[in-house]
Order: C-alpha cells, then structure tokens, then sequence
C-alpha cells in the first residue's frame, strides 16, 4: 500500500498534541502536551476533519460492525501500545486518557484491537512492555486472556460474545462419542455409580447447567452496561468540569485551550517503527 500523505493541515491538535519525526525510518511518535485526570476527554472525533472510510485501511479507525473511520488529522500517529495511555471510546466519538490519567511528555498510544476486528495490515508489535501481545491482528485472533483487563469497544466485545457461542455450538460436534455415551445412560436410567435415575434426569441436569451459565453471562452483560454508563457519567463530569476550568474543590485546573510551553523528555523519545507505519508506511512531517 502507498505510504499515506497527510493531506490536512499540520500541526491539526497543536494545544494537547505534538507529533515528532525523527531522521531515523519508523521512528514517527506522538506526545501529550496536556496533563489528564483519569478517563479525562483528551479529543472529540468530530465530522469534518473525520470522514467514514470506504474501506477498512491500515490507516483507518473501526467504530462500528461494519463501520471505519479516516481521522484526516496527526490524531493518526497516535501508535499502538499494549499498556495504552488513551481510550478511543468510538461510541461517543472521544480520546479519552486511561487508567492512570496522563501527564506532559507521556507518548500517546491506545490498545488497536480495542476498535478493530480484523486489521487490514497486521504487524509484529514493539512495545516493549512486559505484556506486549506480539503480533497485532485484531481481536478477532487474540484469546481471552490476551484481551482480559484491556477496555474494548461495544462492538468489539459483541463480536467476541458472537464468536464465543459459535465456539461453544462446535463443541458437542468434537465430543461427539461422549455425548452419545450420556444419551445411553440416560435412557437406560443408569448413573455412572449404578444407581437407577429417571430416564431423562440427566438431560434435565444438563439443560440445568446451561440455564445456570446463561444466566451468569446475563449478569454480566448487565454488569458491563452499568459500568459503561458510570464510565461514560465520569467522562461527561470530567468534561464539564475541563470547559469550566473548575476543580471539585472550586479550584481553577489545568485548560488544554491555554497549554503551558512543554519540553518534550529526551527519554520520551521512542526507538522502533511506529504502529501505524509498520502496518503500512506512512509518509508526511508535521
């Protein structure tokens, strides 16, 4: 694919955001200018400078099943990390910081299987954190223990859920003889002890569990959605509280409309090829 060359106007987010090229190939980065409390707005993805994609590219955002992004700003040298300091929260169409807030000089990365299925251009990640992934495909091709802990977008975790119960369809097909063996035994009314039961109580028990476990999981879908909604509260909060310029104790607090001069670390600075240009190159300075 041809290198992608930024066709808006650089610097696009000069108050929160400063791109770095380096001389050395693959080196592109982005740093914060700002300091962040916790899922703190950092950016609005709003239409224009946003466009939907036609197709999904190594430079696109997934926001939805079937839906991409193209964020026609230096947003894009925001690279992949697998201990991200951003949230792209695509349901709202916000950057928000993670976890741990941001501060000036923190490089700026998200989690990339957090939006997307299937990357139109995998690559091998160089993070270099202790829980580096590896190989970044999309989630689609990561297990659960690989996505556990991680904050996923709601179609991301819909089609893990979809993609689960086909897993779980398959599996009286692989174990096809013991299933057979249980159908046997129960309608012979024998136990695995012996002991005579009602012909079809081992059915029952069976349909039992699988109520049991469904159940569970509906807890847990339920569990999400208020934790997506306190979550989404706390940003609206934040928000309101960054455009008024008031802290919770009546306190003036930081305004990313007047950012203070920041000397960007010498150690900020990042040694490998940035995600976005190992999955495909991209051209352009800022």
């Amino acid at each position: 694919m041809a290198p992608l060359k930024p066709h808006w106007k650089q610097p696009s987010h000069p108050e929160i955001q400063e791109v770095i090229v380096n001389d050395a190939e693959f080196t592109t980065k982005s740093v914060s200018k700002i300091a962040l409390p916790p899922f703190g707005l950092f950016a609005k993805l709003e239409f224009p400078p946003c466009t939907v994609a036609a197709e999904p590219t190594y430079a696109t955002v997934q926001m939805g099943r079937d839906r991409h992004l193209d964020l026609n700003s230096d947003l894009l040298y925001i690279n992949h990390s697998c201990e991200p300091s951003l949230i792209f929260d695509m349901a709202n169409m916000y950057v928000i910081a993670g976890p741990k807030g941001l501060r000036p000089g923190d490089e700026l990365t998200f989690f990339y299987p957090s939006t997307e299925w299937e990357m139109a251009q995998p690559f091998d990640c160089l993070c270099g954190t202790p829980s580096c992934r590896g190989r970044i495909a999309g989630a689609r091709d990561m297990t659960a223990e690989q996505l556990s802990g991680m904050w996923l977008n709601g179609h991301i975790r819909q089609l893990l859920e979809e993609r689960e119960k086909a897993e779980q369809m398959q599996t009286p097909k692989q174990n096809g003889s013991a299933a057979k063996a249980d159908v046997v035994a129960t309608e012979t009314g024998a136990s695995e002890n012996g002991t005579v039961t009602s012909s079809n109580g081992h059915y029952e028990a069976l349909i039992s569990t699988d109520q049991t476990v469904q159940a569970l999981r509906d807890a847990l879908a339920h569990a999400e959605k208020a934790v997506d909604a306190a979550r989404l509260a706390l940003v609206s909060y934040v928000e309101a509280l960054h455009l008024a310029g008031i802290g919770k104790h009546g306190h003036r607090v930081f305004d990313a409309a007047q950012p203070a001069t920041v000397e960007v670390p010498v150690g900020a600075q990042r040694r490998g090829p940035t995600s976005r240009e190992l999955s495909g190159e991209m051209g352009g300075g800022t």
